[in-house]
């Protein structure tokens, strides 16, 4: 990781009753969409479940507004999130724009960093 990387984390919430959909859905995502994300300049993106449909994801990129405003611009990434939309409880807008953002409280590989140490 560069040292401009910024570290991003989001949670939503699936409707409990579309969760294997959801999964369904993303197994794979279609191709078009990977290259989106990936122009976009999100890279090490993951989404993670847990009980009751709790949906954490996570992605590491140069430039966050820049990447969200690509997303946002794009026909292919709209259509998407518009195909995704139904399947979360609480949402204004589109998903990839309407996550609850998450504070990043520790990471291990900056503290190590600015004790002087590297990691193992």
């Amino acid at each position: 990781m560069s040292a401009q990387t910024t570290r991003v984390c989001f949670e939503l919430r699936i409707r409990p009753e579309r969760v294997d959909d959801y999964i369904a859905s993303h197994s794979p995502v279609r191709a078009e969409m990977l290259d989106e994300i990936a122009a976009a300049g999100r890279r090490n993106y993951s989404l993670f479940l847990g009980e009751g449909g709790r949906l954490v994801g996570y992605y590491e990129t140069d430039d966050d507004a820049a990447a969200g405003a690509y997303l946002a611009a794009s026909p292919i990434a709209a259509a998407w999130e518009a195909e995704m939309a139904p399947y979360f409880l609480g949402l204004d807008g589109r998903p990839d724009q309407a996550a609850t953002a998450l504070t990043e409280v520790f990471h291990l590989a900056d503290q190590l960093a600015n004790a002087g140490r590297t990691p193992s």
